[in-house]
């Protein structure tokens, strides 16, 4: 799967995407040729194309909604339709194709000015980049299966505001969709630094520790027992990173422990809110020569997001990257629920419990620990197909430990992480 993933088609992806002229959410909704709308229509045909090798697996949809103006929407000028394009691949498993998996990038751009819906705003790297890296893996993993469902998503809006992912989010919780994961890329196009240094084989990814929609209750448990470093979201992120670097040879995630870069934010935000996992891959330094500014030569120095200071390659190992990641996950069992750490005894062994997964070719559990200064699991006892057990000479007190669940090929989900129980 990974082998087909093609550069040369990124490149052509970025390029016609770019051919639209600007992809500002507020710029032209029927025009052909140039706007919004005929990127999303482009992007539509792409996925329709690609689903025709599903076997009626794939299903693409547009969803949208118009937004409306107002003092606390300042980048939303005027009524605006916005429109995601939605490709969902069904998960061939009973037992998982419940579980879905969020993948996306977005198709709007800007120019220097956010409401300009009119100037070039060629949005190569920011973001064709990864709705390019988005559509490849639509494209080789439609003609594969998977037991849970995977989501291949184009957003609009993000320059506005988040729009298009805070619909789909919003729209998600409402119909109880349990979402498992969710990547959002965004500026995975350059591996070019602004001085010119260059880092092709890593990306970032940014996980957050806290989560965003913690209550008072759990903030009290994580004060007492820790996990600030042990969110979904970082399991999630440490999951992405074991699996993408072991099939995707001398590419390294370099997880970052934050939401975002400061004072900004993308897709997977509007996720977090609402109690989704959720995380964002980012090249590892940014030209901001090439983000949001007018296209212009200024003392010499060439300014836009042009196709010329993308790395077509670079593009393609980042979507390499996510799809290792998403067949790990959706192939593998569900993180276990009700993960417990019993506290009722003192004593120093450590005494774990969880509900049973659901999945037919379950082969059982593994413990994971790891000293609290550790960044990563270290150490793996696996366990068997047991609903509990007890880590013998290991206090809870000085380590923090996980259990995970794996089926009968080896593959491994997430890690939960317990919480304590009287």
């Amino acid at each position: 799967m990974l082998r087909e993933i093609d550069a040369r088609r990124v490149e052509k992806s970025i390029r016609t995407l770019v051919g639209f002229g600007t992809r500002n959410t507020l710029s032209s909704q029927d025009d052909p040729r140039r706007g919004i709308g005929a990127a999303r229509d482009w992007i539509r045909r792409e996925f329709e194309s690609h689903a025709a090798a599903s076997g009626g697996r794939m299903k693409v949809e547009l969803q949208g909604y118009v937004q409306q103006p107002g003092p606390e929407h300042p980048r939303i000028p005027r009524p605006v339709q916005i429109t995601n394009v939605v490709a969902t691949l069904t998960g061939t498993q009973p037992a998982s194709s419940g579980r879905v998996y969020v993948v996306s990038g977005h198709y709007d751009s800007m120019c220097t000015s956010p409401t300009n819906d009119t100037c070039d705003a060629p949005g190569a790297d920011d973001d064709a980049s990864g709705v390019a890296a988005v559509l490849e893996m639509a494209r080789v993993m439609a003609k594969r299966a998977f037991d849970a469902t995977i989501v291949f998503m184009a957003v609009a809006g993000e320059e506005q505001g988040l729009y298009g992912s805070t619909h789909f989010a919003e729209q998600a919780r409402q119909r109880g969709v349990n979402i498992a994961g969710m990547i959002t890329n965004d500026i995975v196009g350059s591996s070019t630094a602004q001085d010119g240094t260059r880092d092709p084989r890593t990306v970032r990814l940014f996980a957050e520790g806290v989560p965003t929609d913690e209550t008072p209750e759990e903030a009290n448990v994580r004060r007492s027992v820790g996990g600030e470093n042990d969110s979904e979201s970082r399991q999630l992120a440490r999951h992405i990173k074991e699996s993408a670097e072991r099939a995707v040879p001398g590419m390294t995630v370099r997880i970052v422990y934050r939401r975002d870069r400061y004072l900004r934010g993308g897709d997977h935000i509007p996720f977090l809110q609402r109690g989704y996992p959720a995380v964002r891959f980012t090249e590892p330094h940014e030209d901001y020569r090439h983000q949001h500014q007018d296209v212009r030569v200024e003392d010499g120095v060439r300014y836009g997001d042009l196709p010329e200071f993308v790395d077509f390659a670079y593009t393609a190992r980042v979507a390499q990257v996510n799809a290792a990641a998403l067949a790990t996950l959706a192939r593998a069992p569900a993180v276990p629920r009700d993960a417990r750490i019993l506290t009722r005894r003192l004593t120093n062994d450590t005494e774990l419990t969880w509900a049973p997964n659901p999945e037919p070719d379950l082969a059982g559990y593994e413990i994971v620990w790891r000293d609290t200064t550790e960044p990563y699991w270290t150490h793996v006892i696996p366990v068997g197909d047991v609903t509990s057990y007890t880590v013998r000479g290991m206090s809870k007190d000085n380590f923090f430990f996980g259990v995970r669940a794996v089926d009968r090929e080896g593959h491994r989900g997430p890690v939960a992480f317990p919480l304590p129980q009287r």
